[in-house]
């Protein structure tokens, strides 16, 4: 009697076959399938699977905006793996005071510009606002507003989006963020005038796109992302994105905010930024 023949399984398939499957995946589905086997951590690595989730301008990216901040001379030897999970991480770039990623599960690009890279008015003047630690922002530190009559804070940035739909937003707290006995508190003693009048946010691009939007501060001592407005990138060229914020009405004054950053999501993102 003849032995049955061998059952046939996924890991017996072409590693090319393997790997036409997993461009389907996302990054996330790929790494999990890659520590089944090693047919399946081969077909993993192939070029064309990790090329067709990079941003369409990644090569552009890579040679003005990411890696900048590296010394490393082999960039143009990294597999488009690598290269994937290099761009994942937070790359600096105009000094430390933008960062910009990938995020993992859609390979969308995200970026983030810290308060010191940031026009803010009187911010030299220590009466009015200081530059504070924190290990809650993670540019390690936060532009806080003690009182002011003229609030006015502005930026931007030029930078090659890749096609698509982005929205801005300010991440602000009501209170002084510190640590007592390891426990984070929130000092709220500055905090006034943000229920008054509404602070108006402003937004406009290089290609003649504008949003205005106004709301009220609120929730003291929770850090929340205040949405400024949208804009649409349609081409790989970089586009010049100017916001500010504003609260300018001098018939009363206004403390106890802090600013920490300005963020660019894809649009799709809006929805998570809500649960933080």
């Amino acid at each position: 009697m003849k032995p049955p023949p061998p059952q046939t399984t996924l890991s017996d398939l072409p590693e090319s076959s393997l790997a036409s499957i997993l461009i389907h995946l996302d990054p996330p589905q790929i790494c999990s399938l890659a520590i089944l086997n090693k047919a399946f951590n081969s077909a993993s690595s192939a070029d064309f699977v990790w090329e067709s989730k990079l941003p369409e301008n990644y090569e552009y990216l890579t040679k003005r905006v990411f890696f900048c901040d590296d010394n490393n001379g082999d960039k143009g030897k990294l597999c488009k793996k690598e290269v994937y999970a290099r761009l994942c991480r937070p790359n600096s770039f105009d000094g430390g005071s933008k960062r910009a990623w990938l995020d993992k599960s859609s390979g969308r690009v995200c970026m983030s510009i810290a308060s010191y890279g940031l026009a803010i008015t009187g911010i030299d003047d220590r009466r009015y606002w200081s530059r504070m630690p924190t290990d809650e922002s993670r540019f390690a530190s936060v532009a806080y507003l003690q009182q002011t009559w003229w609030f006015e804070v502005d930026g931007e940035v030029e930078f090659p989006f890749p096609p698509g739909s982005y929205s801005l937003f300010f991440r602000l707290q009501l209170g002084r963020p510190s640590r007592r006995f390891g426990r984070r508190v929130c000092n709220t003693e500055h905090v006034h005038g943000w229920d008054v009048k509404p602070v108006q946010f402003q937004l406009s691009t290089s290609e003649d796109q504008q949003a205005t939007s106004q709301c009220y501060l609120k929730d003291p001592g929770r850090w929340i992302f205040y949405h400024a407005g949208d804009f649409v990138v349609d081409s790989n060229k970089p586009i010049k994105v100017k916001f500010s914020m504003t609260q300018i009405d001098c018939t009363h004054t206004k403390g106890g905010l802090c600013v920490d950053s300005v963020h660019i999501y894809p649009s799709e993102f809006r929805e998570r930024l809500k649960r933080f």
